[in-house]
């Protein structure tokens, strides 16, 4: 079982920012997980909201600002005033900060276009992974299964995972057009008969969010490949 930091060490740094993400590499954690959108002018941004407003000192969306405006908000005092200065990063900038301290940990980038459609930004985002020699290391995931589609269309190879939320009944039928490698789920999920069934058909699950040591030993317990937690220091000795 391995342990992805959920938009870095989350827990003990403001999410999605440069800070939480060397904290996960150094950390030893197996693989980071973060979310990416578009800015105005095309820029693959990384920040979970669809709006900056919860995660720094600004308003407004994502969609509506320039690379240049966005980076002048603070995304890190609202966590703690230790963090103020912290800036939304790029996700070229994660690549390379996270990359120079393991090169080998594994880069979970769910595409965060389920509410908002950013046309592009799956071709932007293996473009850049390609140019950055990272496919290999990569888990492309999204709750947008159009999306997902898209990716395996435009690259047959790289790995995808598939977001819901709950035990959908029809979710073999619907993972099956998209040809994922994987099924990114609840605990509620991978504890179900469903849940079984689909680590039977030899469908690996990837559990968010793991936050307690009750939950994860469930999960463990579970056979699930991955889990994601804000505090990949909790269960390192637990593995």
């Amino acid at each position: 079982m391995k342990l992805f930091a959920h938009r870095g060490v989350s827990g003990e740094a403001p999410e999605n920012t440069l800070t939480a993400f060397k904290a996960a590499a150094e950390s030893g954690a197996h693989g980071i997980e973060l979310d990416v959108q578009l800015s105005k002018d095309g820029q693959i941004v990384v920040i979970h909201d669809e709006t900056i407003d919860r995660t720094t000192n600004g308003t407004g969306y994502v969609k509506d600002m320039t690379w240049e405006k966005l980076r002048t908000y603070d995304a890190g005092n609202w966590f703690h005033p230790s963090f103020k200065g912290e800036s939304i990063p790029s996700l070229e900038e994660v690549l390379d900060v996270v990359t120079t301290h393991r090169d080998s940990i594994i880069i979970n980038i769910e595409l965060k276009n389920d509410q908002i459609d950013y046309p592009q930004l799956e071709d932007k985002v293996l473009e850049l992974l390609k140019e950055k020699g990272m496919k290999e290391q990569t888990i492309i995931s999204s709750f947008n299964a159009e999306s997902l589609k898209r990716v395996r269309e435009l690259d047959p190879d790289i790995e995808t995972g598939f977001l819901f939320e709950g035990i959908p009944a029809n979710i073999l039928d619907r993972i099956k057009p998209l040809q994922v490698n994987a099924i990114h789920c609840e605990a509620v999920f991978a504890q179900s008969p469903t849940g079984r069934i689909v680590m039977e058909m030899g469908i690996p699950l990837r559990v968010f969010t793991i936050n307690t040591m009750e939950e994860f030993q469930l999960v463990k317990k579970a056979g699930v490949e991955v889990v994601m937690t804000d505090y990949p220091g909790l269960f390192f000795d637990h593995l």
